[in-house]
């Protein structure tokens, strides 16, 4: 995969797939390209689907400076202008759906629709718990825990599937690697806890939609909803059933293709 180095200080890895308008897709906390799975192939069907590795994560070089919310939307920003691309479509997923909120707000000219799935806007006292639990395993660099406790993010339906160990094994790659990776993570669960934009989310002007799943105990849906009733004519999402989990898009990525695609299609950027 390709790297570019970007105005933020860093140079980041990142690939290209599909064609027509473009699409960028941000990663969530801990991961790296590999954790979209099956969802960049189905968007490449009708997108040109941009997928990158955080700083720190995967191929990504750290660079200088603190890891905030703003400061990963900051590399966003500076990724489409140094692939001269003006205005994009982006989807965020957990960290990045944040970051996808801030970017709407500082960089409204370069968002053209907003898709912010699993997302909050400021952390209350239940979601505190879960992320500070997913956070510890990091600090003390102790990935088997890690790993272990990132089945939160999944369904009781897959984590009680006979095959999940070798359905998991895959996307393995895709997590931290070394320690330097673990403490970028720590960074990152420390974005998640601080990320704030409550009172700000009525500044986005992008047309936005706001996808939540019902069992999803990292981003509850009461979070996600607090997001759409904040963003003008935000359009909430809420899947429902086996596999509506923080994981969406790995346990039902054809549903979540169907509802992201359905909404792109109707706020084309050459409309």
């Amino acid at each position: 995969m390709p790297q570019i180095p970007v105005r933020t200080g860093t140079t980041l890895n990142y690939e290209i797939s599909g064609e027509g308008e473009p699409l960028l897709l941000i990663m969530g906390t801990s991961g790296a390209i590999p954790l979209w799975g099956e969802m960049i192939s189905r968007l490449a069907q009708t997108h040109q689907v941009i997928a990158y590795d955080n700083r720190g994560l995967g191929g990504s070089d750290r660079g200088t400076g603190a890891i905030s919310v703003a400061s990963v939307a900051e590399d966003a920003s500076a990724l489409l202008e140094a692939l001269e691309i003006p205005r994009a479509h982006v989807l965020g997923w957990s960290l990045g759906s944040a970051a996808v909120q801030e970017l709407a707000i500082a960089h409204p000219d370069q968002v053209a629709s907003a898709v912010l799935y699993a997302t909050w806007a400021r952390a209350d006292g239940f979601q505190r718990s879960v992320l500070s639990a997913l956070r510890l395993p990091y600090v003390h660099r102790d990935m088997e825990s890690a790993l272990a406790t990132a089945g939160i993010a999944f369904s009781p339906q897959l984590l009680d599937h006979p095959d999940f160990a070798q359905m998991l094994e895959p996307m393995l790659p895709a997590f931290p690697q070394n320690e330097e990776q673990m403490q970028v993570t720590v960074e990152q669960w420390d974005a998640d806890l601080a990320h704030d934009t409550l009172d700000r989310l009525g500044a986005i002007t992008a047309p936005t939609l706001v996808v939540a799943g019902e069992q999803d105990l990292l981003t509850p849906t009461w979070q996600a909803q607090k997001v759409a009733d904040a963003i003008p004519g935000a359009r909430y999402e809420l899947v429902t059933g086996p596999g509506s989990s923080h994981g969406l898009h790995i346990e039902r990525p054809e549903d979540l293709t169907k509802i992201v695609t359905g909404f792109l299609a109707e706020h084309a950027i050459g409309r």
